[in-house]
């Protein structure tokens, strides 16, 4: 067996896939920009709609791909980005139904299958399997629904606890607009499991399996709505009968919009989507401190550098990702939230002709890729982005390695751009782990892979996404 010294540098030009065009003096191709490269763009009339809305994403876990799913005026689309700065359009799921409400559509992903709800009357939820993405050989192409599920008609959202497998829509037209609760442990078999109306209204909402620091509720399903004037927190561990467990409001209120918690459960930070066009601040973001789930409060609030409206926000790690309208994606440090040190990481401005309070730019970000990819949706239709101080593991090819002189050497290099190597991982073409690192902590380092036969593999540094691996 001729087995060859194959070099991965990441820091060298061969080696180091750049974004398409990086951040630059403040601008990518004309978007304003801090700490975020533009990977690429789709505009709506190139995924053949008038406009895009939510967004969300799926991660193919037989090979690791990852695809970002575009709610758009007429359908769904799908985007595989496992190449981000050549993303191809695979085709589109046509909305269940047509008329008004067709700007609202909202997607979320569970056991390898997309959920989707529009406000269009008589849209019901349906059902995609996204593996059938693995397979399309000529894109674009139409797709039809899977399964579908009519115990209502219109929904504003749909949420989704993955880890107990239960959806809840909001805003439908039962349980006084509450939430709606759907078995979907069987993805493509969908059952109604009941409901929560107290409250009225659920504009948007997160459900979690709790672990936070309140010991009265670990282990419990805690479903915390955002319901117009309040955040409402509801045990829904028993479908048949969900408690009540307290609500919280706050000064300013407008709408009370969409909200996320940090990685501890500690604090839930809120955006009330129209308090900046009726009170005429910057964009404030809202942060409670959620320690006893019984008596919430208020623990401080941000306000960002121009007048544009919030919308859609996840937490990942110390950041907190935002749909900020007319300024793009917005993203703030929060590594030190607890004492209320919180300011500006960066942002990607979508729409560069104006910052001001409405409703016209980005509707959603996606920032939970293990390739730290970030997904913008909304008026300007599809957009990708890194920060460009994550680490960027290469796309390779048996043409991108270097050959050593010594045809018998089997060690492999791998480099990063000054991040410190935390994890690096080989993995058979069918995603079974074959070797990890035992020696991390520098920023390079040369292994011993004289276990491994020749052939093809799949490597992931850093949990970044897995890429090309050849040993000759």
């Amino acid at each position: 067996m001729i087995r060859t010294l194959l070099a991965i540098v990441l820091t060298g030009t061969t080696f180091f896939t750049h974004a398409q065009t990086p951040c630059d003096n403040g601008t990518a191709s004309g978007f304003p920009c801090l700490n975020f490269d533009l990977q690429s763009r789709f505009t709506p009339q190139q995924l053949n709609a008038s406009f895009a809305n939510d967004s969300w994403g799926w991660t193919d876990p037989q090979d690791g791909k990852e695809y970002a799913l575009v709610g758009l005026n007429n359908g769904t689309a799908f985007i595989d980005i496992s190449d981000p700065v050549n993303p191809i359009y695979l085709g589109k799921l046509p909305t269940h139904a047509t008329g008004f409400g067709d700007i609202w559509r909202d997607v979320k992903v569970y056991d390898n299958h997309a959920f989707v709800v529009s406000e269009i009357s008589g849209h019901g939820m349906q059902v995609f399997d996204l593996t059938r993405l693995r397979n399309v050989s000529n894109p674009p192409q139409t797709f039809s629904e899977d399964a579908h599920y009519d115990e209502f008609g219109s929904a504003h959202n749909i949420v989704i606890n993955t880890d107990t497998g239960y959806a809840y829509a909001v805003g439908t037209g039962t349980f006084s607009g509450g939430a709606h609760f759907i078995n979907i442990q069987n993805p493509t078999n969908p059952i109604a499991a009941g409901g929560y109306a107290l409250d009225g209204y659920s504009h948007d909402a997160q459900v979690v399996t709790y672990n936070g620091p309140d010991s009265d509720y670990a282990g419990r399903e805690i479903y915390i709505g955002s319901n117009q004037t309040e955040v409402v927190l509801v045990d829904v561990t028993e479908k048949n009968s969900p408690q009540p467990i307290s609500t919280i409001s706050y000064n300013n209120v407008s709408y009370t919009h969409q909200g996320w918690f940090t990685e501890d459960q500690r604090y839930f930070l809120l955006g009330d989507e129209t308090d900046e066009i009726d009170f005429g601040f910057n964009t404030k973001t809202i942060i409670f401190d959620f320690s006893d789930l019984d008596n919430p409060e208020l623990h401080t609030e941000f306000f960002g550098p121009t007048p544009a409206t919030d919308h859609n926000g996840y937490v990942v790690g110390d950041k907190y990702y935002f749909a900020n309208y007319s300024a793009g994606l917005n993203v703030l440090d929060i590594s030190d939230i607890a004492n209320t040190n919180i300011s500006q990481y960066g942002f990607f401005d979508t729409t560069p002709s104006s910052n001001s309070a409405g409703f016209d730019g980005s509707w959603n970000v996606y920032p939970f890729f293990e390739s730290r990819n970030i997904v913008i949706s909304g008026d300007e239709g599809f957009t990708l982005v890194r920060d460009e101080s994550e680490l960027n593991v290469a796309t390779l090819s048996a043409n991108d390695f270097v050959a050593y002189p010594n045809p018998a050497t089997t060690t492999l290099t791998v480099a990063t751009n000054n991040e410190t190597l935390k994890s690096v991982e080989i993995y058979s073409i069918l995603g079974q782990k074959v070797w990890s690192a035992a020696q991390l902590g520098a920023t390079t380092h040369t292994y011993d892979i004289a276990a491994l036969q020749a052939g093809v593999y799949l490597l992931r540094v850093n949990n970044s996404t897995t890429k090309k691996l050849i040993i000759k």
